[in-house]
């Protein structure tokens, strides 16, 4: 969480729920048959369930990624909607670590909804970004959880955004967490097969209920088949996560353009690999010279 003074966005600049469901809807008559719900936290937002609601009628997958501490209240419209898979962002089993993350004493609600979403049968990833010095010490205990029950753990390198106070030297790489791992498994763990467009690389303990995975932007992109796209809360299309510009589709919207030659044009310019901001050095990289927003207001 950023510092209790951030600058959030005036409403007037956000979409509103049917500017929303025009977007996504345009994105659906393009092709896209996946939408994702993300954030910041989706559920936070007064009009939610409205916006659950209505893009449940678009005829595509509906997921979300999620905090979980306002699941409780939304998980029955969120079935009714279709909703079967959840991400949750949990980057710690310590409650103490969890309160120093997201300044909340919120570490009980959030484990407690997790368990309700398994009990309803949601399918449930859970999303860690691992740091030196925060929480790699809790890798075998994500990967314990993942065996014990039906969680999809997905453990993510520590990528630069602004104000993240990203470092090099904080990196946790996918074959640092894998070493950890074998360490402890050995020849216990086997690796899954990769499906197409998939951001991770995918692992399970033999005998276990869950998978764990790691994302690896940083040590190993997976840039040449990611099909992912973003849309900001203020309606700004990105072609990447870490792409420098954006294409201002909700003033498009408002202004009568077509929505469908701007996507088109921004799918185009889609640079190689990493927003085309750095490559795949660490020791190369220098967060200061990135240009993007902040992970908060990008979404993700």
């Amino acid at each position: 969480m950023p510092e209790e003074e951030y600058d959030f966005t005036p409403a007037s600049r956000l979409m509103q729920v049917d500017e929303v469901v025009a977007i996504a809807a345009a994105f659906v008559d393009a092709g896209v048959r996946k939408i994702r719900l993300t954030g910041g936290e989706p559920l936070v937002r007064k009009d939610a369930g409205e916006i659950i609601e209505k893009l449940s009628r678009l005829g595509v997958e509906l997921t979300m990624t999620t905090n979980a501490t306002r699941v409780h209240e939304f998980i029955d419209l969120m079935w009714l909607a279709g909703i079967r898979k959840i991400n949750v962002s949990l980057d710690t089993l310590n409650r103490d670590t969890f309160l120093f993350l997201t300044k909340r004493d919120l570490f009980g609600r959030v484990r407690q909804n997790i368990d309700l979403l398994l009990e309803k049968g949601f399918q449930v990833k859970v999303n860690a970004v691992v740091m030196k010095g925060v929480n790699e010490s809790e890798i075998l205990d994500f990967v314990r959880w993942s065996f014990e029950q039906p969680v999809d753990v997905r453990f993510i390198e520590f990528m630069p955004f602004e104000g993240n106070c990203w470092e090099q030297e904080k990196v946790v790489t996918w074959q640092q967490m894998l070493e950890v791992i074998r360490t402890a498994y050995g020849a216990g763990i086997e690796p899954l097969p990769r499906k197409p467009h998939e951001t991770v690389k995918q692992y399970r303990v033999l005998g276990a209920k869950g998978t764990f995975a790691v994302i690896s932007t940083m040590s190993a992109p997976f840039c040449g088949d990611c099909n992912r796209m973003r849309l900001t809360a203020d309606g700004k299309m990105k072609n990447c996560l870490f792409s420098k510009g954006e294409t201002d589709l909700l003033q498009a919207l408002r202004s009568g353009q077509a929505l469908q030659p701007l996507i088109q044009e921004n799918v185009r310019e889609k640079a190689m690999a990493l927003g085309g901001q750095f490559a795949g050095d660490l020791e190369q990289i220098d967060a200061t010279s990135i240009v993007n927003r902040s992970m908060i207001t990008i979404g993700g």
